[in-house]
């Protein structure tokens, strides 16, 4: 007779209802024709994270985990959406209508994109998932759905063609990774953990010049135009 299996624990039922909940915020992004609609997303599972953490620093007893929460939740929550806020309201019309290269700069519908990112997902979920990482450290489910989330990321990157939309995709891919490390390595310490959000404000520094440089010189935030520097 097979043994029963124990329920699952607060902990990982919580992790694998973010994780799925981030994944789908992802698709949302992936959907989204504004930029700024993208934002309201990404604070959103930025969030997520944070809870997350909380969650784990009460089940597991890992007080800097509270620490890294409210940091998170500054920077990702609050100073990364306000600093893309600002560089976007300098590149809106006075009639408040978006400029060009923040909407339109899809290279495919929104149906093929999201298409195309579910096929990512399956991917990247049944490949880590042939990994079996399984735990009650790392739970096998929210393992595989951050996988599954770096790709679509990567997939919001390179199916728009404007620098405001490649930024969000880039700054959900450090959520995915930031999930993954939190269901993995909880137990690393603070400073350590902390270290993985000096990448995300490096991202943001580049990204912020890379939008003023590129509205300032074409008054757009598309892409387009850069193949034109390939030799």
């Amino acid at each position: 007779m097979d043994p029963v299996q124990a329920a699952p624990g607060v902990y990982e039922g919580v992790a694998n209802v973010i994780a799925a909940v981030m994944l789908v915020i992802e698709f949302g992004m992936l959907r989204q024709a504004l930029a700024r609609d993208q934002i309201r997303l990404y604070v959103a599972q930025s969030a997520l994270i944070s809870v997350l953490a909380i969650v784990i620093a009460a089940d597991r007893n890992l007080p800097d985990l509270y620490a890294l929460a409210a940091l998170s939740a500054a920077l990702k929550v609050v100073a990364v959406p306000l600093v893309m806020r600002r560089l976007l309201g300098r590149s809106v019309p006075d009639d408040g209508d978006e400029a060009p290269g923040v909407s339109g700069s899809q290279t495919l519908s929104p149906a093929t994109a999201v298409l195309a990112g579910i096929v990512l997902a399956a991917i990247g979920f049944f490949c880590f998932g042939a990994l079996k990482i399984h735990g009650p450290a790392a739970p096998a489910l929210a393992l595989a759905l951050a996988a599954a989330m770096m790709l679509v990321a990567f997939g919001l990157m390179i199916v728009r063609r404007d620098v405001a939309s490649q930024a969000i995709g880039f700054f959900s891919l450090e959520n995915s990774i930031s999930l993954a490390a939190l269901v993995v390595a909880a137990g690393l310490p603070l400073i350590l953990e902390t270290a993985f959000l000096f990448d995300l404000l490096v991202a943001v520094v580049v990204f912020g010049m890379l939008i003023r440089v590129q509205h300032g010189r074409s008054e757009s935030l598309s892409t387009s135009d850069l193949t034109r520097l390939r030799g």
